[in-house]
């Protein structure tokens, strides 16, 4: 993050800086021109990570992880995942918040969910409540939830992220991740003894996809 972001950000977690001008802002971190600091509030705001809790009425810093303001979920997006072979990484920074209403994703707590950006289209025939995944799509992912056979789920390979159907074969100890998709992709299969090898794990089951 931009280091004058950082200092809005350090700064707004100790005071409420809705209650200060521009200038008074620039003043406390050393910034000389007010637009620098306007700009770079603006762009917090875009992404989330500054709001205006209308409840408590003063500016706030989003939390790392799900939050609720005005009836509204803020979900973190953490990064990219590819619907197809594992190749984008997911990024440790959080890209901003998703908001979505209670009722959209219908549950009453926001606990556990993060938002991913999907890359490519191998699960442009899957069926997540009515929905499929495609390229540009953020997908919802609950990660207290321990995925079941015919899941979707987000999973790492080597350090990079996927979305796949989730199927656990315990007769032939294996795993497999496949697409479901107008393109014919094959299937991901891991042995259960290789998992480790592969830094394989799944970091929680899709619970909704939302379209742009």
């Amino acid at each position: 993050m931009n280091a004058n972001r950082q200092k809005i950000i350090k700064l707004a977690e100790q005071k409420d800086i809705s209650k200060m001008s521009y200038r008074e802002i620039g003043r406390e971190l050393g910034i000389e021109n007010p637009q620098t600091v306007i700009y770079h509030i603006e762009q917090l705001k875009k992404k989330g990570l500054l709001y205006f809790d209308s409840q408590k009425k003063c500016q706030k810093v989003a939390k790392l992880e799900a939050f609720t303001t005005d009836k509204m979920f803020n979900i973190p997006i953490v990064g990219y995942a590819s619907c197809g072979p594992a190749l984008a990484l997911t990024q440790d920074a959080i890209q901003g918040y998703l908001k979505i209403s209670q009722k959209s994703i219908r549950r009453s707590s926001p606990q556990g969910l993060i938002a991913v950006k999907a890359v490519g289209n191998s699960l442009d025939k899957a069926n997540i409540n009515g929905d499929n995944i495609e390229n540009g799509d953020y997908v919802i992912v609950n990660c207290n939830k321990t995925p079941e056979n015919g899941d979707y789920v987000l999973s790492h390979i080597d350090g990079a992220a996927n979305f796949k159907k989730y199927y656990k074969d315990d007769k032939r100890k294996e795993i497999r991740l496949v697409s479901e998709s107008t393109m014919d992709m094959p299937p991901i299969v891991l042995h259960r003894e290789d998992l480790d090898a592969f830094g394989y794990a799944v970091n929680g089951v899709v619970v909704r996809v939302v379209k742009f």
